[in-house]
């Protein structure tokens, strides 16, 4: 008899809540991890990320006193405390997981280990091995470098290193818009560094909606953020008290100067020296191949989390690890859906999204109606003097379903959850206007978009012409 149901390499987010769903589902769980439980997300990526995150914001509201009424004098930040701040947070965090491993008695193994076979787990040091029924790949990622720009923890550095740099650079350049770049962007500006950053792509968090992107780069200009869209590093050079970058653009070159630089482009597969590819499992440019259950293509083998390069998002490695180990138990559980999947990222102004961005729904045929709220219209939003950005909604006008959410202003990311919600209720912009929503709050801007997809918004006018049929999103 194998010595466990499920065995589970890596305890990330995926890798550590399948272990306590497939203990809740009767299932023997052993979990192996070579070092500290949480994984890449809760140790050195999401939750000390948004600890500093909290204290730039908090930061930044202090620094409007005066608008509140609030006087003060000699206003000093320390990143440092607040580095401090963060690690005690991951430490009782790793705490709490471990003892919820405990209390459902899911056996937590130290050490690194490979595939043996599709049943089979060896385990460094010692030589050990386990046989389970199951084996979950859940070995997560690590920060992506490029050729021209060699990491050397100093002076370039990726999340990992500027996590713990414990005082703001006067400057810092930043390779890459997506989310991972415009957190640092807005954290170190918000203690006092001149930011630059450098988007291979024409726009900031290229993935999102147009309109959402445009608003953060003006967003961003206001806090003084500088941003090279549409730009490449062609070269870089480390000297003893900055880096120079060659950046390009079209046909013009420029140099950018820092004290540091900040490579932010994406995360790899952590999948070597598993074993995966001398027991058959495939991969696609480092990453596992899996069906929409996790499947790999070997029987009994699995993969969640950022390893399979699906959606590279702790709250998704969650789901997954729920999937495979209700299926493995004999559940039902529906097909993951990566589309209704929601994101976010914790730059001021905030952004959260689901499902598809208007250019998307329309390059798949759809016929769009959109609708879309300001937060300048918001009662909440007013009184806490955070009126930036607007909720957009986009629809299908021929069925009515809702094809995308997409928030940006502050308090975004806890909007989205209504929205989740809402994906897998498949409700309609009609349903969601009937929903009650507590007045003042954030929440009621997400009925009024889509109320606004058929020009019927209540508290931001919408002119005669388009109150006939849909509210075009512009």
């Amino acid at each position: 008899m194998p010595d466990y149901d499920v065995a589970i390499i890596g305890a990330g987010p995926g890798g550590y809540v399948a272990a306590i769903r497939a203990a809740q589902l009767g299932l023997r769980a052993a979990l192996i991890e070579r070092d500290q439980v949480g994984g890449l997300c809760l140790n050195w990526g999401c939750i000390p990320s948004k600890a500093l995150l909290y204290a730039a914001e908090l930061l930044n509201l202090f620094r409007r006193g005066p608008e509140f009424g609030i006087a003060y004098e000699g206003l000093s930040a320390d990143l440092g405390v607040a580095v401090d701040r963060s690690r005690e947070i991951v430490a009782r965090f790793v705490a709490g997981v471990e003892t919820l491993l405990n209390q459902n008695k899911v056996t937590l193994i130290r050490g690194t280990a490979r595939l043996a076979g599709a049943n089979s787990v060896a385990l460094d040091p010692g030589g050990e091995r386990i046989e389970a029924r199951n084996v979950i790949v859940a070995t997560g990622g690590r920060p992506r470098s490029l050729p021209n720009l060699p990491v050397d923890g100093d002076r370039v550095l990726t999340s990992r290193e500027a996590l713990e740099l414990r005082q703001a650079p006067a400057s810092i350049a930043i390779v890459g818009g997506g989310a991972i770049g415009v957190e640092f962007a807005y954290l170190y500006r918000s203690y006092g560094s001149a930011v630059t950053i450098v988007e291979l792509l024409p726009r900031l968090l290229p993935g999102e909606d147009e309109d959402v992107s445009r608003q953060l780069e003006r967003s961003f200009a206001g806090q003084g953020i500088s941003v090279r869209a549409g730009a490449r590093v062609d070269a870089v050079r480390v000297g003893e008290s900055d880096v120079t970058l060659s950046v390009v653009s079209g046909d013009k070159t420029e140099e950018l100067r820092a004290e540091r630089l900040l490579v932010g482009v994406g995360f790899e597969a952590n999948s070597g020296g598993l074993g995966l590819e001398e027991i058959g499992v495939e991969l696609e440019r480092g990453f596992i191949k899996v069906d929409d259950y996790c499947r790999t293509s070997v029987p009994g083998v699995w993969a969640i989390g950022d390893v399979t390069g699906k959606l590279q998002l702790a709250h998704v490695a969650a789901q997954q690890g729920v999937t495979v180990v209700e299926t493995i138990a004999g559940r039902e559980p529906p097909p993951l859906d990566y589309e209704r999947m929601p994101r976010a990222v914790y730059c001021q102004p905030q952004v959260a999204s689901l499902g598809l961005t208007e250019a998307q729904a329309k390059e798949r045929g759809f016929k769009v109606r959109g609708g879309r709220f300001p937060f300048r219209a918001n009662g909440k939003a007013m009184a806490t003097g955070d009126t930036e950005g607007f909720v957009k909604v986009v629809a299908d006008s021929e069925t009515g379903a809702i094809l995308g959410y997409h928030v940006i202003g502050h308090g975004a990311t806890e909007l989205i959850g209504e929205a989740s919600l809402g994906a897998v209720l498949e409700t309609t912009p009609v349903e969601l206007g009937y929903a009650v929503h507590a007045h003042p709050t954030l929440s009621e801007a997400l009925k009024e978009a889509a109320l606004a997809v058929s020009g019927e918004a209540v508290h931001f006018y919408t002119a005669r012409d388009r109150r006939q049929g849909a509210a075009p999103a512009k």
